[in-house]
């Protein structure tokens, strides 16, 4: 009971850091529409941002942010499912709820912490599955570059169907491009040249501790990322993947109808602001904290949607799967997975 009680309030660290940056973009947009309201004629007590938004929550239908949870957990079904077959090549036969509240676990810790729930994931396979910390980052390495794939095919789907809209938004972003180029092109000569040196240098190296556990981490991550090509059902982690992505477009796209302002807008536009959404929770931030927030106020503003509005859109759908998915399944996951698994598993002990 006390291990529960730490594990609780370690979750209340991990919120309190993601709450205080939202909170700089809250007041940052509290203020601009302070102005704005004033401008029309009205009162400051009747221009209170925070008021807006209670409203705007008071007013959404609640049946359409249900279907926004809905879809969201049946995309981690899919990604813990898809996580248990990466893990087979390797010779693990990992737990579906283990693998399922890893997952939620992660996802918890990214409230914290930018990019901290990977680790957090990978950890705790090990602690309750025995796998080996660097192989089990290997496959979530593997994982990510598959979410890397997807989004490049909504960038590819987005430019299609909306491609004069896009090309008109970034027409205004290319300024400076040529010393971005530049300054890319020298960093990663640096990096090539880098590991280049280090490979020359093997041999010395390998008497250093330090050179041992890079080399054996980055050996683990070169088995994960090869059970891809052994994998024994490519159908179903293809399947896997594809609906992982669709519940996150689906997610995005019901919460147009849970809000007035947005229930005008499709699937076409669904698919910009859901590439804004992706773009803005890869930006490093707590859970997509502030982030998520400003890319999607943008897309919307592409589409007419008042920087007011679409902050209370980013709001809904962003408090919406934080609380009643992440936050709830992630308390769950610190009190579930120490009584689901009994003691935790040395190091690569076989799955029995």
């Amino acid at each position: 009971m006390k291990k529960i009680w730490i594990n609780i309030a370690k979750a209340v660290g991990f919120l309190s850091f993601g709450s205080v940056i939202l909170y700089l973009v809250f007041r940052s947009v509290s203020k601009s529409y302070m102005e704005d309201c004033l401008a029309k004629g009205n009162v400051a007590a009747d221009c209170k941002l925070i008021d807006k938004i209670w409203l705007d929550f008071q007013e959404a239908n609640y049946w359409w942010l249900a279907g926004i949870v809905l879809v969201f957990m049946l995309s981690n079904v899919s990604r813990a499912i898809r996580w248990q077959m990466l893990f087979k090549p390797l010779g693990h036969q990992i737990k579906f709820l283990n693998s399922f509240f890893a997952i939620m676990l992660g996802y918890f810790a990214n409230l914290g912490l930018p990019r901290a729930g990977e680790f957090v994931r990978g950890s705790t396979l090990t602690a309750y599955e025995g796998v080996a910390f660097e192989k089990s980052m290997g496959t979530i390495v593997v994982d990510r570059i598959m979410d890397f794939i997807c989004l490049a095919v909504i960038i590819v789907l987005a430019l299609v169907f909306e491609s004069e809209l896009i090309a008109d938004y970034l027409g205004g972003m290319t300024d400076g491009a040529g010393s971005k180029g530049i300054k890319l092109g020298i960093f990663a000569a640096i990096v090539v040249g880098g590991i280049y040196i280090t490979w020359r240098m093997r041999e010395r190296l390998s008497h250093y501790t330090i050179y041992k556990k890079i080399e054996k981490l980055f050996i683990g991550f070169i088995e994960g990322i090869g059970t891809v090509r052994k994998l024994d059902k490519p159908v179903a982690f293809v399947f896997h993947t594809i609906a992982i992505w669709v519940c996150y477009y689906l997610m995005t796209y019901l919460c147009f109808f849970a809000y007035e302002p947005t229930a005008f807008l499709g699937w076409q536009e669904g698919l910009v602001i859901f590439l804004m959404g992706a773009i803005g929770m890869i930006i490093p931030s707590p859970g997509g904290m502030g982030s998520y927030h400003a890319m999607l106020m943008a897309g919307l503003a592409i589409y007419g949607v008042t920087e007011y509005d679409g902050f209370s859109y980013a709001n809904l759908i962003f408090f919406t799967v934080q609380i009643f998915g992440n936050i709830l399944f992630g308390i769950m996951a610190l009190i579930v997975l120490p009584l689901y698994n009994g003691k935790k598993k040395t190091i690569d002990e076989p799955i029995v």
